[in-house]
């Protein structure tokens, strides 16, 4: 089989994260110019999270739905190159922050705006707009229509979760949603209408990525949230009680993070059932996954092969247990299904040989996280003398701080002075040593977080595991890509050989 990277570098910078005046990061010329920026470092891969709706806490892997798009993406400057909205509209927008994603603000304005280009494009019924949009609706008719009515009936409720509707709708009684879908059919043709912009959009960034030579790759939470479209629409799916509630949830051990273990709370699937259908639900998840991306991250690996298992009502995750997962035989059918299984292993945590059988015998890169191999006594194996090529090298990820932050923060003497004396280096500019030992590594594939090309600190991590508020805010500001950071890390991308050999990017440093 052969690996699914040539010997590259990527960076991880989430949508939000870009700049732009309207407060969040979104799909217009920010992402074209940030594709621009990596390509001129060299950079063929570009990781980003989850594109879902998130739901409450704002996170995209506690999604509203695990196919829909975000919202909160779309472009309003490419609302305007499409003729729906006006100069005076985007005039209007409040002043918002440049470095934090306010997203209460954010999501009330950007809601009005496309409200405002909806009903433009009712007025104007453009033949172009139309075609494509019928188009749209019949490419993603498995899920956008059961999406739709969730999401317009979850706003009419006032954001509450769908088991606190009236239990007509929320065990889908025919005659009841048939009867609410009659009412509301504006709200729901609202929804239908901005993910046909999010994914218009969308395609027009991969657009200017292929056209950049940069690949992208994304990120497939295991689990979905409770309150979805998934488990409203597919209980079956599910292990829950004749009431729809879960019977059990899922989590981690005990781990670094936490001494407590995650509780994540998500339903579990229930597995024979899904296996009995030949795991269409997940195949068709994952093919539609690989439309917004090259290849996947697939989180939570070791779910696979076996998952921790909460009983619903528990406090924390200690009262758990392992239970075996569907192993083998998923990526199998879903290999003859796709073609292939272009995912990265997110192997992290409690780590079994099961795990490691699996994620070989399947020919996947697993993860190595820098900050994780700097203990002297028990020797990690994510220092860079003992890595293989078939993983993908992290200085951190979304879920670490920065390693900046750590180094300061978290980090102790002991992991500090390994650190100095395996870099030969006096600790003053850190993150580039961290960026060097990375990319220096014989893996195939090395990703770094934007946060560190700018050695910021722990103020700008993207998410603190275990805390519900205050995440996924982080955004770059121009000298965030300067061009000297460019030229340093492109510089460092040519001298380890993770330059692309032909086309667009950096690598030509004779």
């Amino acid at each position: 089989m052969a690996p699914l990277f040539q010997r590259s570098a990527g960076v991880l910078l989430h949508p939000t994260s870009l700049p732009s005046r309207f407060g969040t990061g979104d799909l217009g010329p920010a992402a074209v110019a940030y594709l621009r920026w990596l390509a001129g470092a060299g950079v063929t891969w570009w990781q980003v999270l989850p594109l879902h709706p998130p739901g409450p806490g704002r996170s995209p892997y506690s999604a509203l739905s695990t196919f829909a798009g975000n919202e909160l993406l779309i472009s309003p400057g490419r609302l305007l190159e499409d003729g729906l909205a006006e100069p005076a509209w985007l005039d209007g927008a409040p002043s918002f922050a440049a470095e934090w994603v306010e997203f209460g603000a954010v999501e009330y304005w950007k809601d009005g705006l496309l409200r405002e280009a909806f009903d433009r494009h009712r007025k104007q019924r453009r033949p172009d707009l139309v075609r494509d949009l019928e188009d749209f609706r019949h490419r993603h008719r498995g899920w956008l229509d059961d999406f739709a009515l969730f999401l317009a009936l979850r706003r009419a409720h006032d954001g509450r979760a769908w088991w606190e509707w009236l239990r007509p709708l929320a065990f889908r009684e025919p005659a009841a949603l048939a009867g609410w879908a009659s009412v509301h059919r504006d709200e729901i043709e609202l929804v239908v209408f901005c993910q046909f912009l999010f994914f218009r959009q969308w395609e027009a960034v991969r657009a200017a990525a292929r056209q950049e030579g940069v690949k992208v790759l994304g990120d497939v939470p295991i689990f979905v949230a409770r309150d979805s479209a998934d488990v409203w629409a597919h209980p079956e799916l599910f292990l829950l009680d004749d009431e729809r509630r879960p019977t059990v949830v899922g989590g981690v051990p005990p781990d670094y993070f936490s001494s407590t273990g995650q509780l994540w709370g998500n339903p579990l699937y229930d597995w024979p059932t899904i296996a009995a259908d030949g795991y269409g639900w997940w195949t068709e998840r994952l093919r539609h996954e690989l439309t917004f991306a090259d290849a996947v991250r697939l989180d939570h690996f070791r779910g696979f092969s076996a998952h921790w298992e909460v009983p619903a009502g528990d406090a924390d995750a200690t009262g758990g247990r392992w239970v075996e997962g569907p192993g083998r035989a998923f990526f199998d059918a879903v290999s003859a299904a796709l073609g292939g299984l272009p995912f990265v292993a997110e192997d992290l945590g409690e780590i079994t040989p099961d795990v490691v059988a699996l994620r070989k015998g399947l020919g996947l890169p697993g993860m190595a996280i820098l900050q994780f191999a700097f203990d002297p006594v028990d020797r990690s194996l994510f220092l860079p003398y003992k890595h293989h090529r078939d993983l993908v090298v992290y200085t951190g990820t979304h879920d670490n701080n920065t390693s900046v932050g750590w180094y300061l923060e978290d980090a102790t003497d002991e992991e500090r002075d390994l650190l100095r004396r395996y870099c030969g280096t006096d600790g003053r500019e850190i993150h580039w040593d961290m960026i060097r030992l990375a990319l220096g590594s014989v893996a195939d594939q090395v990703v770094i977080p934007h946060q560190d090309l700018a050695g910021l600190g722990s103020d700008c991590r993207m998410n603190t595991p275990g805390v519900a508020e205050g995440n996924w805010r982080f955004r770059v500001t121009p000298w965030m890509l300067s061009e000297e950071i460019q030229e340093r890390l492109a510089d460092l991308v040519w001298t380890y050989g993770r330059a692309p050999t032909e086309g667009k990017g950096s690598g030509d440093r004779g």
